[in-house]
Protein backbone atom coordinates (compact mmCIF):
# COMPACT_ATOMS: atom_id res chain seq x y z
CA UNK A 1 0.00 0.00 0.00
CA UNK A 2 1.67 3.27 -0.98
CA UNK A 3 0.60 6.76 0.33
CA UNK A 4 0.14 9.15 -2.26
CA UNK A 5 -2.21 12.00 -2.63
CA UNK A 6 -5.33 9.89 -3.34
CA UNK A 7 -5.06 7.72 -0.71
CA UNK A 8 -4.76 9.96 1.95
CA UNK A 9 -8.04 12.56 0.69
CA UNK A 10 -10.00 8.87 0.54
CA UNK A 11 -8.65 7.79 4.29
CA UNK A 12 -9.96 11.10 5.20
CA UNK A 13 -13.23 11.46 3.28
CA UNK A 14 -14.10 7.78 3.44
CA UNK A 15 -16.17 5.74 1.32
CA UNK A 16 -19.71 4.42 2.53
CA UNK A 17 -19.23 1.50 0.82
CA UNK A 18 -16.16 0.55 1.26
CA UNK A 19 -16.16 1.43 5.66
CA UNK A 20 -19.01 -1.96 5.07
CA UNK A 21 -16.18 -3.89 4.90
CA UNK A 22 -14.86 -3.39 8.19
CA UNK A 23 -17.21 -4.37 10.92
CA UNK A 24 -18.28 -1.27 12.89
CA UNK A 25 -18.59 -3.14 16.28
CA UNK A 26 -17.28 -6.35 17.57
CA UNK A 27 -13.96 -7.61 19.33
CA UNK A 28 -11.47 -5.28 17.29
CA UNK A 29 -13.60 -2.08 17.54
CA UNK A 30 -13.56 -2.49 21.17
CA UNK A 31 -9.37 -4.07 21.68
CA UNK A 32 -8.82 -1.10 19.76
CA UNK A 33 -10.71 1.75 21.46
CA UNK A 34 -9.69 0.07 24.82
CA UNK A 35 -6.31 0.23 23.83
CA UNK A 36 -5.71 3.44 22.30
CA UNK A 37 -7.28 4.83 25.25
CA UNK A 38 -5.24 3.12 28.16
CA UNK A 39 -2.08 3.72 26.34
CA UNK A 40 -2.74 7.44 25.67
CA UNK A 41 -3.70 7.76 29.33
CA UNK A 42 -0.88 6.29 30.49
CA UNK A 43 1.57 8.65 27.84
CA UNK A 44 -0.46 11.50 29.13
CA UNK A 45 1.61 10.95 32.34
CA UNK A 46 4.46 9.87 31.17
CA UNK A 47 4.98 13.01 29.36
CA UNK A 48 4.37 14.96 32.87
CA UNK A 49 6.73 13.02 34.32
CA UNK A 50 9.02 13.99 31.79
CA UNK A 51 8.63 17.69 31.87
CA UNK A 52 8.28 17.71 35.60
CA UNK A 53 11.75 16.02 35.73
CA UNK A 54 13.18 18.69 33.31
CA UNK A 55 11.41 21.25 35.46
CA UNK A 56 13.30 20.30 38.36
CA UNK A 57 16.85 19.47 36.66
CA UNK A 58 16.75 23.13 36.09
CA UNK A 59 15.34 24.24 38.91
CA UNK A 60 17.72 22.22 40.71
CA UNK A 61 21.18 23.46 38.88
CA UNK A 62 20.29 27.15 39.21
CA UNK A 63 19.52 27.19 42.49
CA UNK A 64 22.44 25.35 43.74
CA UNK A 65 24.48 26.96 40.88
CA UNK A 66 23.55 30.34 42.60
CA UNK A 67 24.38 29.12 46.47
CA UNK A 68 27.21 28.60 48.36
CA UNK A 69 27.83 28.07 52.00
CA UNK A 70 31.08 28.78 53.99
CA UNK A 71 31.28 27.00 57.75
CA UNK A 72 33.36 28.70 60.29
CA UNK A 73 35.09 25.61 61.98
CA UNK A 74 36.78 27.50 64.71
CA UNK A 75 36.46 27.41 68.48
CA UNK A 76 33.77 29.30 70.19
CA UNK A 77 35.53 32.24 71.16
CA UNK A 78 37.12 33.07 67.95
CA UNK A 79 33.74 31.98 65.75
CA UNK A 80 32.00 35.40 66.03
CA UNK A 81 35.21 37.56 64.51
CA UNK A 82 35.67 35.08 61.91
CA UNK A 83 32.51 35.24 61.00
CA UNK A 84 32.66 38.48 60.63
CA UNK A 85 35.74 38.74 58.98
CA UNK A 86 34.22 35.94 56.39
CA UNK A 87 31.46 38.21 55.81
CA UNK A 88 33.93 41.22 55.36
CA UNK A 89 35.69 39.31 52.52
CA UNK A 90 32.25 38.20 50.69
CA UNK A 91 31.23 42.12 50.51
CA UNK A 92 34.69 42.59 48.49
CA UNK A 93 34.37 39.44 45.99
CA UNK A 94 33.31 40.20 42.73
CA UNK A 95 29.93 37.71 42.09
CA UNK A 96 28.84 37.58 45.10
CA UNK A 97 25.56 39.15 45.76
CA UNK A 98 24.78 38.46 49.59
CA UNK A 99 26.16 36.65 51.85
CA UNK A 100 24.49 36.50 55.56
CA UNK A 101 25.29 34.40 58.88
CA UNK A 102 22.30 31.85 59.53
CA UNK A 103 21.13 32.41 62.90
CA UNK A 104 20.53 29.89 65.95
CA UNK A 105 17.44 29.40 65.16
CA UNK A 106 17.76 28.81 61.50
CA UNK A 107 20.64 25.86 62.35
CA UNK A 108 18.43 24.56 64.66
CA UNK A 109 15.90 24.37 62.28
CA UNK A 110 18.53 22.72 59.92
CA UNK A 111 19.52 20.10 62.00
CA UNK A 112 15.87 19.35 63.57
CA UNK A 113 15.53 15.99 61.15
CA UNK A 114 18.14 14.31 62.54
CA UNK A 115 18.01 15.58 66.15
CA UNK A 116 15.16 16.92 67.46
CA UNK A 117 13.93 20.80 68.16
CA UNK A 118 15.65 20.61 71.78
CA UNK A 119 18.82 20.62 70.11
CA UNK A 120 21.62 22.65 72.59
CA UNK A 121 23.73 24.22 69.97
CA UNK A 122 25.15 26.28 73.08
CA UNK A 123 26.76 23.12 74.20
CA UNK A 124 27.88 21.61 71.10
CA UNK A 125 30.29 22.44 68.48
CA UNK A 126 28.43 23.23 65.61
CA UNK A 127 30.02 25.11 62.78
CA UNK A 128 28.71 28.60 62.42
CA UNK A 129 27.22 28.76 58.66
CA UNK A 130 27.35 31.78 56.17
CA UNK A 131 24.87 31.82 53.45
CA UNK A 132 26.37 33.40 49.91
CA UNK A 133 24.14 34.03 47.23
CA UNK A 134 25.91 34.53 44.19
CA UNK A 135 25.35 37.02 41.34
CA UNK A 136 24.08 36.10 37.73
CA UNK A 137 27.67 36.01 36.51
CA UNK A 138 29.21 33.78 39.56
CA UNK A 139 32.47 34.17 41.47
CA UNK A 140 35.74 32.90 41.49
CA UNK A 141 35.38 29.62 43.97
CA UNK A 142 39.04 29.17 43.47
CA UNK A 143 40.32 32.69 44.13
CA UNK A 144 37.58 33.28 47.38
CA UNK A 145 38.99 29.67 49.01
CA UNK A 146 42.37 31.48 48.32
CA UNK A 147 41.28 34.46 50.37
CA UNK A 148 39.50 32.45 52.63
CA UNK A 149 42.99 30.70 53.67
CA UNK A 150 44.81 33.93 54.09
CA UNK A 151 42.52 35.50 55.85
CA UNK A 152 39.92 33.37 57.61
CA UNK A 153 41.73 30.03 58.79
CA UNK A 154 38.55 28.17 60.15
CA UNK A 155 36.52 29.03 56.70
CA UNK A 156 35.32 26.38 54.40
CA UNK A 157 33.69 27.19 50.83
CA UNK A 158 31.29 24.90 50.00
CA UNK A 159 30.15 25.41 46.63
CA UNK A 160 27.38 22.48 46.28
CA UNK A 161 29.01 21.15 43.17
CA UNK A 162 29.51 17.87 44.38
CA UNK A 163 26.06 17.79 45.42
CA UNK A 164 24.04 19.18 42.32
CA UNK A 165 25.55 17.06 39.82
CA UNK A 166 24.17 13.83 41.17
CA UNK A 167 20.86 15.73 41.77
CA UNK A 168 20.74 17.48 38.17
CA UNK A 169 21.75 13.69 36.63
CA UNK A 170 19.37 11.75 38.62
CA UNK A 171 16.52 14.06 37.33
CA UNK A 172 17.84 14.36 33.42
CA UNK A 173 17.76 10.79 33.79
CA UNK A 174 14.10 10.51 34.90
CA UNK A 175 13.08 12.75 31.98
CA UNK A 176 14.40 10.67 29.73
CA UNK A 177 12.72 7.54 31.36
CA UNK A 178 9.43 9.14 30.81
CA UNK A 179 9.87 10.04 27.11
CA UNK A 180 11.47 6.28 27.14
CA UNK A 181 7.87 5.36 28.41
CA UNK A 182 6.44 7.17 26.11
CA UNK A 183 7.61 5.58 23.24
CA UNK A 184 7.58 2.02 24.68
CA UNK A 185 3.81 2.91 24.66
CA UNK A 186 3.52 3.87 21.01
CA UNK A 187 5.44 0.85 20.01
CA UNK A 188 2.54 -0.68 21.91
CA UNK A 189 0.24 0.91 20.41
CA UNK A 190 1.59 -0.74 16.71
CA UNK A 191 1.33 -3.63 18.36
CA UNK A 192 -2.07 -4.28 19.61
CA UNK A 193 -3.46 -2.17 16.49
CA UNK A 194 -1.72 -4.68 14.31
CA UNK A 195 -3.20 -7.95 15.95
CA UNK A 196 -6.28 -5.96 15.82
CA UNK A 197 -6.46 -5.38 12.12
CA UNK A 198 -4.88 -8.98 11.52
CA UNK A 199 -7.90 -10.18 13.12
CA UNK A 200 -10.49 -8.18 11.21
CA UNK A 201 -8.54 -9.03 7.80
CA UNK A 202 -8.93 -12.77 8.98
CA UNK A 203 -12.72 -12.92 9.83
CA UNK A 204 -13.40 -10.82 6.90
CA UNK A 205 -11.48 -13.51 4.68
CA UNK A 206 -14.80 -14.38 2.58
CA UNK A 207 -15.49 -10.41 2.08
CA UNK A 208 -12.46 -9.70 0.93
CA UNK A 209 -12.54 -12.85 -1.38
CA UNK A 210 -15.76 -11.59 -3.00
CA UNK A 211 -14.46 -7.90 -3.38
CA UNK A 212 -11.72 -9.42 -5.34
CA UNK A 213 -14.32 -10.91 -7.63
CA UNK A 214 -16.24 -7.84 -7.90
CA UNK A 215 -13.26 -5.90 -8.99
CA UNK A 216 -12.23 -4.75 -5.72
CA UNK A 217 -8.76 -4.10 -6.34
CA UNK A 218 -6.40 -4.49 -2.31
CA UNK A 219 -5.88 -0.96 -2.40
CA UNK A 220 -9.78 -0.09 -1.99
CA UNK A 221 -9.56 -2.51 0.76
CA UNK A 222 -6.64 -1.65 2.71
CA UNK A 223 -8.13 1.53 2.92
CA UNK A 224 -11.38 0.78 4.56
CA UNK A 225 -9.47 -1.09 7.20
CA UNK A 226 -7.05 1.24 7.95
CA UNK A 227 -9.52 4.21 7.93
CA UNK A 228 -11.19 2.48 10.17
CA UNK A 229 -8.58 1.61 12.32
CA UNK A 230 -7.41 4.91 12.48
CA UNK A 231 -10.32 6.54 13.30
CA UNK A 232 -10.89 4.47 16.05
CA UNK A 233 -7.18 4.97 17.76
CA UNK A 234 -7.58 8.64 17.37
CA UNK A 235 -11.43 8.49 18.82
CA UNK A 236 -9.75 6.29 22.19
CA UNK A 237 -6.80 8.17 22.54
CA UNK A 238 -8.44 11.43 22.39
CA UNK A 239 -10.64 9.97 25.18
CA UNK A 240 -7.70 8.82 27.28
CA UNK A 241 -5.93 12.22 26.93
CA UNK A 242 -8.70 13.98 28.23
CA UNK A 243 -8.96 11.61 31.32
CA UNK A 244 -5.05 11.35 31.70
CA UNK A 245 -5.01 15.53 31.82
CA UNK A 246 -7.97 15.66 34.12
CA UNK A 247 -6.30 13.30 36.33
CA UNK A 248 -2.88 15.05 36.37
CA UNK A 249 -4.32 18.43 37.18
CA UNK A 250 -6.08 16.93 39.87
CA UNK A 251 -2.64 15.80 41.27
CA UNK A 252 -1.84 18.42 43.91
CA UNK A 253 0.14 21.48 42.69
CA UNK A 254 3.90 21.91 44.48
CA UNK A 255 3.84 25.61 43.87
CA UNK A 256 7.12 27.39 44.57
CA UNK A 257 8.28 23.63 46.29
CA UNK A 258 11.12 22.70 45.25
CA UNK A 259 9.93 18.82 45.77
CA UNK A 260 9.23 16.56 43.20
CA UNK A 261 6.06 14.64 43.54
CA UNK A 262 4.03 17.97 44.68
CA UNK A 263 5.10 19.07 41.40
CA UNK A 264 4.07 16.53 39.27
CA UNK A 265 2.55 16.81 36.47
CA UNK A 266 2.53 20.03 33.36
CA UNK A 267 3.18 24.19 33.39
CA UNK A 268 2.53 26.66 30.91
CA UNK A 269 3.05 25.65 27.81
CA UNK A 270 3.47 22.10 28.63
CA UNK A 271 -0.28 21.54 28.69
CA UNK A 272 -0.47 21.25 25.51
CA UNK A 273 2.00 18.46 24.68
CA UNK A 274 -0.99 15.62 25.43
CA UNK A 275 -2.94 17.75 22.75
CA UNK A 276 0.26 16.21 19.99
CA UNK A 277 -0.54 12.68 21.45
CA UNK A 278 -4.38 11.83 19.31
CA UNK A 279 -2.64 12.41 16.42
CA UNK A 280 0.48 10.35 16.84
CA UNK A 281 -1.79 7.63 18.36
CA UNK A 282 -3.40 8.23 14.70
CA UNK A 283 -0.61 7.74 12.84
CA UNK A 284 0.80 5.09 14.03
CA UNK A 285 -2.54 3.01 13.95
CA UNK A 286 -2.34 4.31 10.32
CA UNK A 287 0.90 2.79 9.53
CA UNK A 288 0.60 -0.46 11.37
CA UNK A 289 -3.44 -1.07 10.04
CA UNK A 290 -1.08 -0.41 6.32
CA UNK A 291 1.22 -2.98 7.37
CA UNK A 292 -1.02 -5.57 8.52
CA UNK A 293 -3.62 -4.95 5.67
CA UNK A 294 -0.55 -5.36 2.92
CA UNK A 295 0.64 -8.55 4.26
CA UNK A 296 -3.01 -10.10 5.10
CA UNK A 297 -3.92 -9.28 1.49
CA UNK A 298 -0.86 -10.79 0.38
CA UNK A 299 -1.69 -13.99 2.22
CA UNK A 300 -5.38 -14.01 0.86
CA UNK A 301 -4.20 -14.36 -2.44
Amino acid sequence: MTFDRNTLRALLVGDRHADRVVPPTGFTAQLTLFVSGAMAFLAVFALALSLASGRLADRWGDELARTATIRIVAPEDQRAIQTAAAIEVLSTTPGIASARALTDEEQQALLAPWFGQDLPLDTLPVPRLIEIEAAEQGFDATGLRLRLAAEVPGAVLDDHGRWRAPLVSAAQRLRLLGWTVALLILGAVAAMVTLAANAALAANAQVIAVLRLVGATDSYIANAFVRRFTLRALVGSAVGVVIGVIAVWLMPSGGDTPGFLTGFGFAGAGWLAPLFLPPVCGAVALFATAYAASRALRTLT
